[in-house]
């Protein structure tokens, strides 16, 4: 049987690499004319919250298509079992805490 490589994304990872790099310039070439702008109040003060979200969602993007290029995947845990009756809390003894150790309202 033969096995199916995924195709890297290497489009995405370009582009949105261009994207960050030109968020990333033009917000460090035009700094005083952004923060002035997000000064003035109004729906301007949104600015700053609305940039840092561009922000994280294109740089995301391309770190996340580069470590794919780069065939780091992130690894899959396996599907926890539902808990049968030989496993159930009851069969377990309770743990008691020392009377010094317990949190009381008394302080």
């Amino acid at each position: 049987m033969a096995t199916q490589t995924a195709r890297k994304p290497w489009g995405k990872t370009i582009v949105f690499g261009i994207l960050s790099a030109a968020l990333y310039a033009g917000v460090f070439a035009f700094a005083d004319t952004i923060a002035a702008h997000f000064a003035q109040g109004s729906y301007w003060a949104a600015g700053p919250i609305a940039t840092v979200f561009l922000f994280s969602y294109v740089h995301g993007e391309f770190t996340g298509n580069l470590w794919s290029v780069l065939g780091v995947e992130a690894t899959r845990k396996a599907a926890r079992k539902p808990e049968t009756a030989t496993t159930s809390t009851a069969t377990k003894p309770a743990t008691v805490r020392p009377a010094a150790r317990r949190a009381t309202l008394n302080a």
